[in-house]
Formats: structure tokens, sequence, C-alpha cells
């Protein structure tokens, strides 16, 4: 018997307060940064560098929280229901803002424990040059373990999105699974999106044996998929080897588009054009534009056209702030979408 479907997305992630820092050259010097990295950081060197900026703007950010507030943005113009995000912050006044920002600025349901310790984040160092350096500290957010996650409310989902970030500890991939397995019992469908070049060649053997059982949707984007395959050559020889590992895959192929096989038909669309300041957030815009179109009930096809034109515009704002966006623009390359789903086919479905 199908459970009938309250919630478009179920998101679960590592939940990281973005802090968006726009600084001189010599900031970087004085705290030894290499200008356009990305590092892992202490609680201590995430407190020292803290006490230095001057003025920042906070963003609930990590991942999923990304791909769910995209999907609460497309939501504004045709309405979609309700997504859910789970995941870890601290005590502490961030891990409070943290909630309070995706329940009343974006309308998202919140089921994020509050666990001892600090809050995650991400403090993003924007140089004159547009160059972005980050410095990620998880806190609390990779105490994430199965209990904590709302099975009943999963249930009433359509999708269980993922990200390979999840692999980071193995309370967080034991919860992981556990979800999807439930999932897949009660027919919501598994998105997942490999995440991060670091993440594949960290788990790749284990990917290769639990994606094909396990995921519906998979993204990625073209360095992710050549190391998950093996395959180095046309985009069209990835991800037709790609093919295999779930119903639908999805390659990101930066400015040019994306590659799409559904059921082994391969599908290219085109990128959007835009002037680029910086490629923060654009992967999970990306699949947020994606998984909103097929709640819509569009196609494939259909759906990367939006997630293309998602992701093209937040490569044209600073940091991934929706709230920067122009709906017309986002959705003028799609027709019909004031009739929520086309005939014969259910939201959610693939």
């Amino acid at each position: 018997m199908l459970v009938d479907k309250k919630y478009s997305v179920f998101g679960i992630c590592n939940p990281l307060m973005d802090y968006i820092v726009n600084e001189d050259f010599s900031f970087l010097e004085n705290h030894n940064l290499k200008a356009g990295t990305m590092s892992l950081i202490s609680e201590k060197e995430k407190d020292r560098v803290l006490a230095s900026i001057k003025s920042f703007k906070n963003t609930p950010g990590g991942s999923c929280a990304n791909t769910l507030r995209g999907v609460a943005f497309l939501s504004q113009r045709y309405p979609v229901d309700q997504s859910v995000y789970t995941g870890v912050v601290g005590t502490d006044s961030i891990g409070k803002k943290y909630i309070h920002l995706m329940e009343k600025d974006f309308g998202i349901k919140t089921l994020i424990p509050q666990k001892e310790g600090a809050t995650g984040c991400s403090i993003a160092i924007v140089t004159p040059d547009y160059e972005r350096t980050m410095l990620t500290y998880l806190g609390a957010s990779g105490e994430l373990y199965e209990n904590d996650i709302d099975y009943e409310v999963l249930k009433q989902s359509r999708y269980l999105h993922i990200a390979g970030y999840m692999w980071g500890t193995s309370n967080q991939r034991k919860a992981v699974m556990k979800a999807v397995e439930y999932a897949r019992t009660n027919h919501v469908l598994v998105s997942f999106d490999v995440a991060d070049p670091f993440v594949v060649s960290n788990n790749r053997d284990e990917f290769l044996k639990w994606i094909p059982e396990n995921v519906d949707i998979l993204f990625g984007n073209r360095d992710e998929m050549v190391l998950l395959t093996g395959v180095d050559e046309e985009e069209e020889q990835i991800i037709a080897e790609a093919s295999s590992m779930a119903s639908v895959v999805v390659m990101k192929t930066g400015a040019k588009g994306c590659y799409i096989s559904k059921r082994g038909e391969i599908i290219f669309s085109e990128g959007k054009k835009v002037k680029a300041i910086d490629t923060v957030g654009a992967g999970d815009s990306f699949a947020a534009g994606f998984l909103y179109g097929l709640t819509l009930g569009r196609s494939v096809k259909d759906s990367a056209v939006l997630a293309n034109s998602l992701a093209a515009g937040i490569v044209g704002v600073e940091g991934c702030n929706y709230t920067k966006l122009n709906h017309s623009e986002i959705f003028d390359d799609v027709n019909g979408l004031e009739t929520a789903s086309r005939p014969g086919k259910t939201p959610g479905q693939i």
C-alpha cells in the first residue's frame, strides 16, 4: 500500500553555518592561507579566524541544505510540498540561529537535534579578485546517529537526498544506510550526490557496490564520474559507462551543461551562459533544480534545463544566495510550468 506523500525532498547532511567574508590579500598572508584552497580546521583555528574578521554574512549551508534552500526558492513561484532537513548542530547560539534561518527564512521543516559542542561552519574568504578560500570546521555535524532520523516523516517524502560527505564518520554512514534502506521499502526515491572527488577516491570500492543496489538518481561532475567509472574519455563514453549505476545518472560538465542517462538513454542539456563570479554552491543548486523539476512531474530533460538555469544563476552571484536571483530568469527556458505535472505522470516519479 502506497503512503500518501506530504513532503518533497528529505535531506540528510552536515549543517554548516556559512560565513561570507570580504577581505584583502593581506588577510590570507596573515593567516598563512593559500588562495583558492579548501581546508578542514580545528575549533581553535576556527575561533582564531572568526575573531580576526571585521564583518560577515551568515547563510545556513552545507551541501544538502543548499539544495533544499534551492527547492524552497523555486517553490515560491510554482509551489511543491515542503522539504525536510536533518543534521546535527551544537547547543550554541549559532545552532539555534541555523535552525531559525532554515525554518523562518526558507520554510523548510527542520528535524535537527542539538548536541553538545559547537555548530559546524564554513568560512568563505572572498578576496578582491572574487577568489574564495574556504575553511571548514565540521563541529557537531559529525554526531548524527541512526536514532536521530524521523523515519515516519521520511516515509511521507517523495525523495531522500544525501551527499557523499556523510561517509565522513562510521556513525553517519550507518545512519544514512539505514535511512536509505527504510526509504526503499517505503516507496521513497533515493537521490545521491557523490559530492567531491576526494570522497569518491576514499570510498570508490564501497560506492561501486552500494550505489547500484540503493540509488535511483545519481549526481556527479565529470571528475567524480571519471574516478567512479575509471573511464576518462569523451563525455558520452563516461555517462554510458555510469548508466548502469542508477535509473537516472546525471553528469555535470560545468558551463557546458550536463549529460543524463535515463535507463540507458543518453540526453544532453546545454548550459546557460552567465558571467561567473564564483562557483560556490553551483552543484548543490543543480541538484535543487533537478529534484524540483521531477517533483513538479516534469521530464528529466526539463528538469535538467531547470537545474542548469539555477546553477548558472548561483554562479553569477556571490555565494549560494538565492535571494539575489530572479524567478523569471530561472524559469524562462521551460514552458508550461503553470501545469503542476504532465498528464499521465505522477510528481516524484522517474
